[in-house]
């Protein structure tokens, strides 16, 4: 199963027993609507809503940090995913936050897990089905973990990467140009834009053609080259709060480098840090 898989492929494929469609849609703070409206609305037909701020650590102030294993078995497996499952996810604005849900699952272990590329957006002006209303329950199925733990990273990660002036690994960051370089105001109250020393900087909507589909592999490789990514040095993708740094991932793997890993907390919780060094331009 590739990473990305066409909406050819998944009008295709859908019905099929063995796998589950994902709307793995989410709004930024300063944005009109909701994920959970805008599914009952209209969804690709058979999707389930695969909601981050749920299937998260619900012991933490930080957005959507990813939960222990166990929580992540028992969500998954009640939405009828099983590690035989075959699992796709789209969101509602195209590729933002569909990659996230294709982490999470691979950080559990579970590598058949692909993104719509296009997503939503591609389905329906290609007029293809959509359905309305809450789906039914799906039937309970069993999901045993497997964490990956090189697959994501911490603040004391993140720390000792910057102390170290990022010769352990290349720290690349999703957000928009001016949020990075402190130019423009981040979408969280109070909180201040900027970034990590020795970061780089790749927007993760720099990765998508006018149609919001993902650019071919070659283009993609020489983008991520171009900020210093090699496939002899590790990297770590970082955004606001963990979701578009997963779409560089995707990104990446798409391109033939090796997976990176991805800070969780990301931007949010690096700034929210007194300790923590935050520079602009």
């Amino acid at each position: 199963m590739h990473v990305l898989v066409s909406t050819e492929w998944l009008a295709g494929e859908l019905g099929k027993p063995d796998l589950v469609v994902f709307d793995c849609s989410t709004y930024l703070p300063n944005e009109p609507g909701n994920a959970r409206d805008e599914f009952r609305k209209a969804h690709i037909p058979g999707a389930r809503l695969f909601d981050i701020d749920e299937i998260a650590d619900p012991d933490t102030d930080l957005p959507h940090m990813i939960p222990t294993p166990g929580r992540f078995a028992k969500l998954v497996g009640a939405l009828g995913v099983s590690n035989a499952t075959r699992v796709v996810f789209y969101d509602q604005h195209g590729l933002r936050s569909a990659a996230r849900g294709w982490w999470m699952m691979r950080l559990f272990g579970h590598e058949q897990a692909a993104v719509l590329d296009g997503g939503l957006p591609k389905w329906r002006r290609e007029g293809r089905p959509v359905e309305s209303g809450d789906p039914p329950a799906p039937a309970p199925a069993t999901f045993v973990p497997d964490f990956r733990a090189e697959r994501v990273k911490g603040i004391g990660d993140i720390k000792r990467i910057v102390r170290q002036g990022g010769g352990e690994a290349l720290i690349l960051d999703a957000r928009a140009r001016g949020r990075f370089d402190g130019t423009a105001p981040e979408p969280r109250p109070g909180m201040p834009s900027g970034h990590m020393p020795g970061a780089a900087n790749l927007p993760a909507t720099d990765l998508l053609n006018p149609d919001l589909t993902m650019k071919d592999p070659a283009t993609l490789r020489a983008m991520f080259e171009a900020v210093g990514v090699e496939a002899e040095r590790p990297v770590v993708t970082s955004c606001g709060t963990g979701v578009t740094a997963c779409a560089l991932a995707l990104g990446l793997v798409r391109a033939g480098f090796p997976e990176p890993a991805v800070y969780d907390g990301s931007w949010t919780e690096w700034a929210s840090r007194p300790e923590t060094p935050k520079v602009t331009k």
